[in-house]
C-alpha cells in the first residue's frame, strides 16, 4: 500500500516505551510495517494560538494536498505518451515519495524551528500558493501553445471531405492565371471510380475532356482535379453533389499555405522548446509541495498532540504502513490499544457509511492520526 497513517500517541515512562508497546502490538502481528517520525522540538505557545492553529493547519493541508496532486496530474498530462515515466519524475528531495516519508526529517533551513508555529506554517502557506499561481500561468501558457498546434495538426488529418488539402496538392495540379479556365477538386467515394470516369465530362458544360487525375487517396475516397471554365462552376458543383462527388471549396494560394507550414513547424518548435524547462519545473515544485505537504503533517501531530496530551510535550509520533489484508484489524488493534485515551468518546471511522453524516470532516480516532497517500495520480 502507498498508504500510510502519521499518528501519535502520549509518551509513557519515556517515548521508546510506548513505541515498543505499538509496535508489539501491531508489526508483530503483520498487521502494519512501522517507522518513527521524527518532529523536532517545536515552540508551543499558547493554548488559544494552538486551538485556532489545529483549524488552520486543516485548512493548508487540504490546500496544499490539492496542489501537490494538481502538479502530479499536469505532469502526467504534459508527458502524454510517456506516462509510464511520471512515477520516476515524482520524487521528494530525489528520492521516491514513500523512501522521503519513511525516513522524513524536518527541513530547518526551510522551517526554522526557533520560529512560531503560526510563522512556520505562513511559510508553507506562502511558498505553496506561489507554485499554485506560477502552476496556473505555466499551464495555461503551455496549453494555448499545445491546442493551437492540435487544432493545426487536425487539419492534416481525417477524411478527404473535411481534412486540409494542403499538404497533398502541388502547383502542377491547379490551371493558373487564366482568366476562363480553373481546376476544381473533387472528392470521390472508391466505389464510385468507374461512375466518375463515365460521367465527369458531361456533369456539365464547358468541362474539359480527358481533364481528370488522381491527386491522392485515402482509405475512403480520392481527390480528383478536373479543369472546366469558370462559367460553368456552379452548374458542376450542383450535378457533382447529384451524383454523390464532393467539390472541395479550395483556392490554391501559395502564401497561405506556406505561412499554414511555417506556422506549425514555429508552433512543434515552441513546443519542444518549452518542454524541457517545463518537466524540470514541474519536478522542482512538486517536490517542494510534497515536502511542504508532510511538514504540515508533523505540524498538525504536533499541534495536536499537545492539545490532546498536554504538556509538557511527551508523545511518540510513528508512521504505520497498514497490510492491506488487515486495516480493519489494525484498527481495532489501535483503538483497543488506546482506549483508556477517553473512554467517554465515540470513534467515528471515515470507512463507516453514515446517510447523512460527512465524515470526511468528522473523521475522529482516540489518538491523533491523519492519512497519507503517495499514490497522487489518477489516470483517466
Amino acid at each position: 500500500m502507498t498508504e500510510f497513517w502519521l499518528s501519535s500517541a502520549p509518551g509513557e515512562k519515556n517515548c521508546q516505551q510506548t513505541w515498543d508497546k505499538m509496535n508489539m502490538a501491531t508489526a508483530q502481528t503483520n498487521l502494519s510495517t512501522n517507522h518513527k517520525f521524527n518532529i523536532p522540538e517545536l515552540k508551543v505557545g499558547t493554548l488559544d494560538v494552538l486551538v485556532g492553529l489545529s483549524d488552520e493547519l486543516a485548512k493548508l493541508d487540504s490546500f496544499v494536498e490539492s496542489v501537490v496532486r494538481k502538479v502530479a496530474q499536469y505532469m502526467a498530462d504534459v508527458l502524454e505518451d510517456s506516462r509510464d515515466k511520471v512515477q520516476e519524475n515524482l520524487l521528494a528531495n530525489g528520492v521516491d515519495l514513500v523512501t522521503y516519508v519513511t525516513w522524513f526529517q524536518w527541513d530547518m533551513a526551510k522551517y526554522p524551528v526557533k520560529q512560531s508555529l503560526k510563522n512556520i506554517s505562513e511559510i508553507m502557506s506562502n511558498q505553496v500558493s506561489q507554485i499554485d499561481s506560477d502552476l496556473k500561468a505555466r499551464a495555461s501558457a503551455y496549453n494555448s501553445l499545445k491546442g493551437n498546434l492540435q487544432s493545426l495538426e487536425r487539419k492534416n488529418v481525417g477524411s478527404l471531405l473535411t481534412r486540409s488539402l494542403a499538404d497533398i496538392i502541388e502547383k502542377d495540379n491547379f490551371v493558373l492565371d487564366s482568366e476562363y479556365l480553373t481546376t476544381l477538386l473533387v472528392v470521390v467515394p472508391k466505389t464510385s471510380y468507374p461512375d466518375w470516369q463515365k460521367t465527369y465530362e458531361t456533369l456539365s458544360e464547358m468541362v474539359v475532356p480527358r481533364s481528370t487525375k488522381l491527386l491522392f487517396e485515402d482509405q475512403d475516397s480520392g481527390l480528383f482535379s478536373v479543369a472546366l471554365f469558370r462559367k460553368a462552376i456552379d452548374d458542376f458543383k450542383h450535378k457533382a453533389r447529384e451524383n454523390k462527388f464532393t467539390v472541395r471549396d479550395f483556392q490554391y494560394n501559395e502564401e497561405e499555405m506556406k505561412a499554414d507550414k511555417e506556422e506549425m513547424t514555429r508552433l512543434s518548435t515552441d513546443k519542444k522548446k518549452q518542454f524541457g524547462p517545463l518537466v524540470r519545473w514541474l519536478k522542482v515544485n512538486f517536490s517542494e509541495a510534497f515536502i511542504a505537504l508532510i511538514h504540515i503533517k508533523a505540524l498538525r501531530v504536533f499541534t495536536e498532540s499537545v492539545l490532546r496530551y498536554g504538556l509538557p510535550v511527551n508523545f511518540q509520533a510513528m508512521l504505520l504502513q497498514p497490510n492491506k489484508k488487515n486495516v480493519k484489524k489494525l484498527r481495532k488493534g489501535l483503538q483497543d490499544r488506546y482506549k483508556h485515551l477517553d473512554s467517554s468518546a465515540t470513534v467515528i471511522d471515515a470507512s463507516m457509511d453514515i446517510p447523512g453524516l460527512n465524515l470526511s470532516q468528522q473523521e475522529y480516532y482516540l489518538y491523533v492520526y491523519y492519512k497519507i497517500d503517495c499514490n497522487l495520480l489518477e489516470f483517466k
